[in-house]
């Protein structure tokens, strides 16, 4: 939803509204239009709502208020205020802008509640909510280095270079002129300038009294606009810091309702994520579980296969550790001696083991070679590897000859 309806509201009861829709980068999507609220209802849905005001409606200042103020400002401002306003306080909306950073000052946009219930009446009996009501004037393009004015048939506005915009009325051209030579010359670098934007029958109308004035200004420009000012507001919208007066009790209400659903949304997922994952971590948990069981239950069944005996999981690799810790150190224990014997027959090729018994640290074998020779070799091989190895016999079978070999540490 990033279009935007925008819509000026008449200064004058008998006057028509005029609208236009634009898109986020504030250019126009159709021709500016006017008449009854009512006729601009319809281009609501999908867009956001910008209404604009006439600026002599609404007072722009920048009181000084201290910077520390923090949270207290809201309350400070109508104070800072009181001395130069003629209603009382408590009958006025004070709107706070955007303030800049350690700046004692801070942007205020003040008007009538009274007057402001009016605006948001007369809109919702159209069928409109607002999402932001701003002073039109606001809406001028700000200029470093000129002022900028503009002229219509009731009022004119000047913002002057680096100011805060004027609205007078349009009688009080004289008045805005200088206004505008003023805030020039204190602008800086860029001289006395002046950029007029008006229509064609206002020129027509004040074209004599803006050529007097030329003198005092470094240049005037004067720019007509041939369907009102709309568009002009329009280009200023996507990066306008202008001061909405829908703020406290004036929120919109579909921005409270927008932020709570947001907020309820963000929530939700949250609290379904957290329970995704301690879900998960459960399911992981039952799953390590059933394979500890598991695990156990296989260790259980090679220690009673191979010890023929029943003990626990904890049990069963005690009793596992402590048996192959004997294996490895009775009679040099019975890797070693399955090393030496793997050297040993390479000694003699053709020499294969037919069947192994360990047993007190003494290793017996039963091999088969090609003939009693080569039984020799492999218990010589033996011997000089530094086991003690006997020959317990053999015989011939078939072509090859079988014999029985006893090795042992030699210490043992």
């Amino acid at each position: 939803m990033s279009d935007w309806l925008l819509l000026r509201l008449p200064h004058a009861g008998a006057e028509l509204a005029t609208w236009l829709v634009v898109d986020a980068r504030g250019a126009p999507m159709s021709p500016p239009q006017s008449g009854p609220l009512a006729l601009a209802a319809p281009r609501v849905p999908g867009r956001r709502v910008c209404v604009l005001v006439s600026g002599a409606d609404v007072l722009l200042a920048e009181p000084e208020v201290p910077v520390k103020a923090g949270a207290k400002l809201q309350q400070l401002v109508p104070y800072a205020l009181e001395e130069h306003l003629a209603e009382d306080i408590e009958d006025l909306q004070f709107a706070l802008g955007k303030r800049s950073t350690e700046s004692p000052r801070v942007p205020v946009a003040v008007v009538a509640r009274a007057l402001l219930d009016q605006w948001l009446a007369t809109l919702r009996a159209a069928g409109i909510e607002p999402d932001a009501i701003y002073a039109d004037s606001e809406l001028l393009p700000a200029n470093p280095g000129q002022a900028v004015a503009l002229l219509e048939a009731d009022t004119v506005s000047v913002r002057p270079p680096g100011g805060t915009p004027v609205t007078l009325p349009g009688d009080a051209l004289a008045e805005a002129l200088e206004i505008a030579r003023a805030g020039a010359e204190s602008g800086g670098t860029g001289g006395r300038g002046l950029i007029l934007y008006t229509g064609a029958p206002e020129w027509q109308h004040h074209s004599a009294q803006v050529e007097a004035a030329r003198p005092y200004f470094d240049g005037i420009k004067v720019q007509l606009l041939a369907g009102g000012p709309l568009a002009l507001y329009a280009q200023q919208l996507p990066t306008s810091t202008a001061i909405n007066l829908l703020q406290g009790d004036y929120v919109p209400v579909s921005s409270r309702g927008t932020g709570l659903k947001a907020w309820r949304v963000a929530a939700i997922l949250l609290a379904g994520l957290i329970g995704l994952h301690v879900i998960g971590k459960a399911a992981e948990l039952q799953l390590l579980k059933r394979h500890e069981h598991q695990l156990d239950a296989s260790i259980r069944e090679a220690f009673r296969s191979s010890m023929h005996t029943e003990a626990s999981a904890a049990e069963a690799r005690r009793l596992m550790e402590k048996r192959l810790a004997g294996a490895r150190g009775a009679g040099g224990g019975l890797l070693p001696a399955l090393q030496a014997l793997v050297q040993a027959r390479d000694s003699a090729p053709g020499t294969s083991v037919q069947s192994l018994n360990f047993h007190g640290g003494a290793l017996e074998m039963k091999l088969s070679a090609p003939d009693a020779t080569s039984l020799d070799r492999v218990s010589q091989s033996l011997r000089n590897n530094g086991w003690q190895a006997d020959l317990m016999g053999g015989t011939n079978s078939g072509s090859a000859y079988e014999g029985r070999i006893q090795m042992h540490s030699s210490g043992s």
